[in-house]
């Protein structure tokens, strides 16, 4: 008996000593092996985001800055900063050792708190002992170069791998890529011949410029420069075919491209220097053919008034200019998630062609109190309040910017031969004409296209979202719409390597309770029904009482006959009937909460390791019925 325990113990022993060496092993030779067995894989990084940390040219330090002490009574925030925290730690195991990670406890008066001051983060205040927060990233190179987000907020979680992967690509990057805008509008700063003095850039225009490398283009020109890396048109009228051609090819060939398209752009003042300037004053312009060929409808010659975002209010209200709240911006795409307001003027509005290959995603949206009405009613329009004659919202939201992405197809000829080709030369053009075009639309079918488009160019204007005030002798300018951001957003979107633009948005890592949020709304609607009912027998009764009273004379309104008063006293009874069932609906709703509560808590607590003991158990039954096999089969009868 003493040698079967001692070889029990021995087996005990020579398990632990195997767990240890697996152990050790695993860890050594298993190094970097992650599962990730969430829903919504948050653990997992995009492909987009893999590819930027593998190629990445310079090497990029971040610093992670958390106050342990301060956030000690602030659960949410310090389970973000872990989720934050773990990220990084996952950027950092993709990025073949050029991403360095510091995490950093700015604790106050201290050198780290001037250190995250330094990078620009924000302290925020919390608590009523004057404690201060810091939850931010700062990021620098080998060339100078820094980047930071003063404050990560958990409510932006779903763009944390975006803003991470965006921050280190701009860091990672040997040199800024190249913007170019061509504008037909007087963006940038010089001479203006209608008040024959010097005007200021628009501040959209500075932002642009501090931000990115701008090459502009002549709108007259035939090509295109080479070097760019993003396209943004602004007010595209009259462009010759051969600047279309080029636009389209450029677009097809994987450039990224920004539009601005009006139906009737009010800063377009016209020629000065022409009498007529006046009626040539808010042009319209689109982009030809190449709309509907990226699968967009866009009318250049109507606009979108809108009753519930146009501006004022009553016969005051102006429904052409229209000033969009969160809720008319698209928050799952990186462009416009949270921002707050948007003004546009006299705005066009852009839908997806039936049946077109590409994908069609609005960004900003109309209320569903709009419909479309001609262009020329604004034109000379003086009275706001003539625009609601005869305006009868349609019920649809129009969109009035949009994101194109996906295979498009290229409809536009190449440039046809100069005037001085020689007659063979152009009669063996018409003769191949139709098969070399015929070439050139084939190599170009299925191309993935990644557009932006904008059916106003007015929102650029200053005085839709800043105001500027002189402070000794200095522009003090006050943004109060989001217009500059959204324009920014755009740009430092698509100026991001495709990589980056493709990186999708993450759910959140808070998991709601799907079944008790379930329970909350069906107990919500029998609430909301139940009260109806109240609120119905009330107004039966209230009419009841009212058509009994209406039956008396003058000179008893005040005395209640028996019918009256047992009608009343009817009502009273039913109205504590009623908020009765009204407990017990929020009774019945906390009672099945907290037995679905009790399920999970034995399901966790017991039913898990009940399984565990019930297969150990069985290994041992199965194993001791094995073992007394092979003592009958060996002869020891024991």
């Amino acid at each position: 008996m003493k040698q079967r325990n001692l070889y029990s113990y021995g087996s005990l022993a020579l398990l632990l000593v195997l767990f240890m060496a697996i152990s050790m092993l695993s860890s050594n030779l298993l190094k970097g092996m992650r599962f990730d067995l969430t829903e919504n894989k948050l653990y997992t990084l995009s492909e987009g985001t893999r590819n930027i940390l593998k190629n990445l040219e310079e090497p990029v330090n971040l610093y992670l800055f958390f106050s342990e002490d301060a956030s000690r009574d602030l659960p949410q925030i310090r389970s973000y900063a872990q989720r934050v925290a773990e990220m990084v730690e996952e950027f950092k195991n993709h990025s073949n050792g050029m991403l360095k990670v510091q995490r950093i406890d700015p604790k106050p008066f201290s050198e780290e708190e001037d250190q995250a001051a330094a990078f620009g983060l924000q302290a925020v205040p919390v608590g009523a002992g004057g404690e201060t927060l810091y939850l931010g990233m700062a990021g620098t190179n080998s060339l100078d170069g820094m980047q930071s987000m003063p404050f990560l907020q958990p409510s932006k979680e779903k763009f944390l791998e975006y803003d991470l992967a965006k921050m280190i690509s701009t860091l990672g990057s040997a040199e800024r890529r190249k913007l170019g805008l061509m504008s037909t509008l007087p963006m940038t700063a010089g001479f203006d011949p209608a008040t024959q003095g010097m005007r200021e850039a628009w501040v959209v225009y500075d932002q642009l410029s501090q931000l990115f490398s701008i090459e502009s283009i002549d709108p007259m020109a035939d090509e295109l420069p080479e070097d760019i890396d993003v396209l943004m048109l602004v007010h595209p009228k009259s462009l010759s075919d051969s600047m279309l051609y080029q636009v389209e090819q450029f677009v097809l060939g994987g450039g990224n491209l920004i539009a601005f398209v009006d139906p009737f752009a009010e800063s377009d003042r016209g020629d000065p220097n022409d009498p007529m300037a006046r009626m040539q004053a808010g042009s319209s312009s689109d982009l030809g053919p190449l709309l509907s060929a990226w699968g967009v409808n866009y009318d250049p010659a109507r606009v979108v008034g809108d009753l519930q975002y146009g501006i004022g209010s009553g016969q005051q209200r102006h429904i052409g200019i229209l000033s969009v709240p969160a809720e008319g911006l698209n928050q799952e795409d990186i462009v416009s998630a949270d921002l707050e307001l948007v003004n546009l003027t006299s705005v066009g509005w852009l839908s997806p062609v039936e049946g077109s290959t590409t994908q069609f995603e609005a960004l900003i949206q109309s209320s569903e109190n709009a419909a479309p009405m001609d262009s020329s009613r604004l034109r000379f329009l003086t009275n706001p309040a003539d625009l609601l004659k005869g305006f009868n919202p349609t019920g649809e939201r129009y969109a009035l910017a949009a994101r194109i992405s996906g295979p498009a197809t290229a409809v536009l000829d190449p440039p046809q031969p100069s005037d001085e080709a020689s007659e063979d030369g152009m009669e063996t053009a018409d003769e191949g004409g139709d098969d070399a075009n015929s070439d050139h639309r084939s190599e170009s079918i299925e191309t993935g296209i990644n557009v932006i488009l904008f059916a106003d160019t007015d929102m650029l204007t200053d005085r839709l979202w800043v105001q500027k005030q002189a402070f000794l002798g200095q522009n003090i300018i006050s943004a109060f719409a989001d217009n500059g951001s959204l324009a920014v957003n755009a740009v430092d979107n698509m100026l991001g390597n495709q990589d980056l633009i493709n990186i999708r948005t993450r759910a959140n890592s808070g998991r709601p309770f799907e079944r008790v949020s379930e329970l909350k709304m069906e107990a919500e609607r029998s609430y909301r029904a139940t009260e109806e009912r109240l609120q119905q027998e009330l107004a039966e009764t209230e009419q009841k009482l009212t058509s009994l009273q209406s039956a008396k004379g003058d000179s008893d309104m005040l005395v209640l006959s028996d019918e009256q008063q047992e009608e009343i006293q009817r009502f009273m009874d039913r109205r504590l009937e009623i908020r009765r069932e009204l407990r017990q609906v929020q009774h019945d709703l906390q009672r099945d909460i907290d037995q679905l509560g009790t399920r999970l808590k034995i399901i966790n607590i017991a039913l898990v390791p009940a399984l565990v003991m019930l297969a150990a158990l069985i290994y041992a039954i199965r194993r001791r019925r094995a073992q007394k096999v092979s003592r009958t089969a060996g002869g020891d009868p024991r």
